[in-house]
């Protein structure tokens, strides 16, 4: 999942960065409301936790700009303490949820994973795929209920393939989805993550297909052929 952080206090952005980070996320982070709304505008991302206290354009005029564009990108807004009226007015421009400062950054990270599940369709908790089970809150993944080792990067991969499961992921869309601005990451570092996701997911009959010269498709389990051999590059 790939969020964009707009909040101009080096110090807590720093904090929330790293701990998101730790949990899987790929974070983009911005200083100020016009970088933000310039983000947002060329930009896909799974989340935007946005501080309302944002220097050359307000959090609030970021927010009502990204609403009239009709996006439906969650929103995550944080406010002082004392700042009600700009909570209700927040949340009356579409804001999904919101947290006063100071705030427990297990709490957020909590809120994070409920906001991103409802931005994914809002469905169940436990995404089920064959003998595959992902947990999207807990961010675990199991074949026949044994937990999979899986680094942050290939969680991410699993959840972006079973997000569009039956269909064509190029590998520029993992990118997108994947990494963070200024990362080099190039197609071949991609293939290798396909290929040790792969590994780990074919032994319960779970194909990653590559379509050659386009990308991949984590094929329908219905449709995937029981004991063949996945195309390895």
């Amino acid at each position: 999942m790939r969020i964009l952080l707009a909040e101009d206090d080096s110090v807590l952005a720093d904090g929330l960065t790293r701990s998101l980070r730790q949990s899987g996320y790929a974070i983009d982070c911005v200083k100020n409301g016009q970088d933000a709304d310039t983000a947002l505008s060329t930009q896909e991302f799974d989340l935007l936790i946005l501080d309302l206290g944002l220097p050359k354009m307000p959090g609030l005029e970021v927010l009502r700009r990204l609403r009239a564009r009709s996006s439906l990108l969650p929103v995550l807004i944080l406010t002082a303490a004392d700042s009600v009226e700009q909570r209700v007015e927040g949340l009356d421009l579409g804001a999904d949820d919101y947290m006063a400062k100071p705030f427990a950054l297990s709490e957020l990270e909590a809120r994070v994973r409920a906001l991103t599940r409802r931005g994914a369709g809002g469905g169940p908790a436990v995404v089920r795929h064959g003998p595959l089970a992902y947990d999207q809150v807990g961010r675990s993944a199991y074949i026949n209920d044994q937990m999979l080792d899986l680094s942050a990067r290939e969680l991410g991969l699993l959840e972006v393939l079973l997000a569009r499961t039956g269909r064509l992921v190029s590998k520029e869309q993992l990118v997108d989805h994947l990494c963070e601005w200024g990362e080099e990451v190039s197609n071949n570092a991609i293939e290798v993550y396909v290929h040790r996701l792969r590994k780990k997911i074919e032994v319960g009959g779970v194909r990653i297909a590559t379509v050659r010269g386009l990308g991949y498709c984590l094929e329908k389990f219905s449709d995937a052929p029981r004991g063949a051999a996945a195309d390895s590059k």
